[in-house]
């Protein structure tokens, strides 16, 4: 298993490198450790591991080795790679904003789903960042950040709430804050099934082992980072449920796998396990149902419903509410007539 995730650590002369920390498992047959690496990191090509093992950048155990030496039952790996930011030019977009508030010193926009926050991994366009170059000038980025404005971020598919800085002095205040948590952000979430009334979800996040885009919790403690989300059900329909979650951290993916570990993935959410039937009848009826609420909403069921934090400026605190998204709001009330004809039959 993966004892570490990925980290990025910088040198004196402020060259980044990734490092990836890696434990064989006590079954492991013998077999060349690049052909290994390449299916628990398929980030990483082959050619890739290649060249930083015949650098001396790949370790087992504390010492280096060649592309192939053989892994064994409980080898301890650990890969460095340079961080090389991918070179593109920020071209400005004229993409619309749905601008909630705005004033000198930051603005807060309504994200639509299937808006991808930053460039980067093969979306280099028609990102929050590239409409952000058009509608405004010299926003301020965060260190070598290329990440104009952006002070935290919401999944491709998350609709909602987001800040962003529009001067240096707004950027750091507001980073100080989501660093402190005392920002006031709530989701809400549809999810499988009827989880309690309200309660708490603790458990470390970090980069599963068998697929590294997606984040899994390990409640040992071990492995990943702290991860705190609080729930409280606003309406069961049954066989699923509208939640309120109310983040204490901002991890990767946070709410979603939280809620896959206890149980109750997000409606529709295809990397954790919510886009098919996990509770209900087994009627063709109600088959067809879920089915066509699954094609209404193709996405995970969350919405960054809330965001509230100070003022840079003007020291107040600020409290920002926002709508569901018609795709959200249609499967909802789908799911509440769905519940009130059961209640009848």
């Amino acid at each position: 298993m993966v004892k570490e995730d990925s980290e990025k650590s910088s040198s004196e002369n402020e060259e980044l490198y990734e490092v990836e920390r890696i434990q064989v498992d006590p079954g492991q047959q013998l077999l060349r450790i690049d052909k290994f690496l390449s299916t628990r990191l398929p980030h990483v090509s082959r050619s890739k591991l290649q060249q930083a093992a015949k650098a001396n950048c790949l370790e087992v155990n504390g010492k280096a080795v060649k592309p192939n030496y053989k892994v064994k039952p409980n080898d301890e790996i650990v890969l460095f790679l340079p961080y090389q930011r991918e070179e593109f030019e920020l071209l400005p977009e004229n993409i619309p904003l749905d601008i909630v508030y705005e004033d000198e010193e930051l603005l807060v926009i309504n994200k639509p789903a299937g808006l991808v926050v930053h460039p980067g991994h093969g979306n280099y366009t028609g990102t929050l960042v590239n409409a952000l170059a058009y509608h405004f000038e010299n926003l301020p980025a965060r260190g070598q950040d290329d990440r104009p404005g952006l002070v935290h971020r919401l999944d491709k598919n998350t609709s909602g709430l987001m800040v962003i800085a529009k001067t240096e002095f707004s950027m750091a205040h507001l980073a100080k804050q989501f660093f402190d948590r005392t920002t006031d952000r709530r989701y809400h979430a549809l999810v499988w099934g009827e989880p309690e009334a309200e309660g708490t979800i603790e458990g470390h996040l970090g980069r599963s082992p068998k697929n590294r885009k997606l984040m899994t919790v390990f409640p040992d403690g071990d492995y990943g980072k702290a991860a705190i989300t609080h729930f409280k059900m606003l309406q069961s329909f049954g066989y699923v449920s509208l939640v309120e979650c109310k983040l204490q951290t901002g991890r990767t993916h946070q709410i979603r796998a939280h809620f896959k570990y206890i149980g109750h993935p997000l409606f529709g959410d295809p990397e954790y396990g919510g886009d098919r039937i996990l509770k209900g009848t087994i009627y063709n009826k109600y088959k067809q149902f879920v089915e066509n609420n699954l094609r209404i909403l193709p996405r995970q069921a969350l919405h960054a419903k809330t965001l509230g934090f100070t003022h840079p400026t003007k020291g107040e605190f600020m409290h920002f509410n926002s709508e569901w998204p018609e795709d959200l709001k249609d499967v909802l009330g789908n799911w509440e007539n769905y519940a009130k004809h059961r209640a009848i039959e």
